[in-house]
């Protein structure tokens, strides 16, 4: 019975693919399902995997172009990304994509200092530059790991615009000198000793700038763009300060902080846009775990929620979430944090996964579009594995370290599948990343 049950399984899947040939109207039956949307969340299921970058920016081109799409949200630190969305939009000195990355350098930067994102950058300068002043796509990051340089930003906004603020946001920030620029120092002592939390600080430095950037926008000063910057900074300072705490409080205190970060950015940046009398279209960008809705996974039951599960609550049908996944190739990661990256095999994925499961369907690639499918989402309605490479990939101990369960058609809207995938390019190309392992499969010709 389970193998006639299989079987119908992999009927189901072949009559519903929609194959994936590298032409320019491939994803057309998506932009359809995507419709007036406003919300559209694209993930990947590895931080290192070149077709789910390729691919995810095919289809933002595409959201931008014909639907309108005015902002993109990235799984990035917001100094970082802010440096691309300046140059994006005309505003820096850098001269090309590339300057634009270079603050990305804390591990793991090749997530963002990478040949697919550069091309991205490069055409999204070029888009911006032929619309007009207002109507420019801006790229932001909605991370919240930058708790000191975000700390530094706010300090040097004030500097440039208000000395005697910065001075007393000086003395609010200073709670966090004794703790070496190391927010993981900051907060194992900070959880064990309360008063030497700096969280009043944090906030009460968030409010301020907020009622800078709200006096700036009610009286349409030309400030209004870089005091939001600095009150998105603020905002990171004011919940990493409360993230680096809730890590020694449990996993899914801190996910579930980090996750609501990014909601919070999102909705930052809907208000901001709204305030320019633009209506906000968002593209995220951001790993499967995260844009997932965790009600369909493991995670939720274990207590975790994410960006996905929040977007969807918040705004239903004009949300629509995209996943990624591949069976086996090669993936741009490392063995341990803080360590090289390394051009790493991927071994075929876990009999009875997900991604086993479409590899059966012997599609080189092809995308699913569970949402309006009755057939489909009854077919995939079993529980099955997935797997989730982040930044680290130990294919030793793969079960434990990368699968959890899921529930596809709740979890997501549409499944983009690539069978065999190949690493993610890193501008710096190490040693260990060039002499990194090959599959038998590695795709001729790349």
């Amino acid at each position: 019975m389970a193998r006639i049950r299989e079987h119908a399984v992999l009927d189901s899947i072949r009559e519903a693919a929609h194959p994936l040939e590298g032409g320019a109207r491939d994803y057309d039956p998506l932009l359809k399902m995507i419709g007036d949307a406003r919300f559209v969340l694209l993930g990947e299921a590895s931080h290192g995997t070149h077709e789910f970058y390729k691919e995810r920016a095919t289809i933002t081109k595409r959201l931008i172009t014909e639907k309108g799409f005015n902002t993109i949200a990235v799984e990035a630190d917001w100094p970082d990304a802010l440096r691309i969305h300046r140059h994006v939009t005309a505003q820096s000195d850098d001269n090309a994509a590339i300057d634009s990355l270079a603050d990305f350098q804390r591990f793991p930067a090749w997530m963002w200092r990478n040949a697919d994102v550069l091309d991205f950058i490069g055409w999204l300068r070029a888009h911006n530059d032929s619309q007009p002043s207002g109507q420019k796509t801006g790229f932001f990051g909605m991370d919240l790991y930058s708790l000191f340089s975000s700390i530094q930003q706010v300090i040097r906004y004030l500097e440039q615009h208000d000395p005697a603020a910065a001075q007393q946001a000086k003395r609010r920030y200073a709670c966090f000198e004794d703790f070496a620029d190391d927010p993981q120092v900051y907060g194992m002592t900070s959880s064990q000793h309360i008063s030497l939390s700096c969280e009043e600080e944090v906030i009460r430095q968030l409010v301020v700038l907020q009622k800078r950037t709200s006096d700036c926008i009610r009286n349409g000063q030309p400030c209004a763009e870089e005091s939001f910057f600095a009150e998105q900074n603020a905002r990171v300072a004011k919940n990493a300060e409360q993230y680096y705490r809730s890590m020694y409080r449990g996993r899914p205190s801190s996910w579930n902080l980090r996750d609501q970060h990014m909601v919070e950015s999102i909705d930052a940046l809907c208000e901001y846009t709204r305030q320019q009398h633009r209506e906000p279209k968002v593209i995220v960008w951001a790993h499967n775990s995260h844009l997932g809705d965790a009600r369909a996974t493991e995670m939720g039951q274990r207590g975790e929620w994410n960006v996905g599960q929040l977007i969807r609550q918040k705004y239903g049908a004009e949300s629509v979430l995209v996943g990624f996944s591949t069976n086996s190739g090669t993936v741009t990661a490392a063995r341990d944090w803080d360590t090289p990256a390394e051009r790493r095999r991927v071994r075929e994925g876990m009999p009875g996964s997900f991604e086993n499961l479409f590899h059966q369907v012997d599609q080189s690639r092809f995308m699913l579009l569970l949402r309006d499918d009755a057939r489909l989402r009854e077919a995939l309605s079993e529980q099955r594995n997935q797997r989730a490479i982040g930044v680290i990939y130990r294919p030793e101990t793969e079960r434990y370290s990368h699968y959890f369960l899921s529930h596809l058609p709740y979890q997501f809207d549409a499944m983009l599948h690539f069978d065999v995938t190949r690493a993610l390019e890193p501008l710096e190309r190490t040693p260990l990343w060039i002499g990194g392992e090959t599959p038998d499969t590695y795709p001729s010709g790349l």
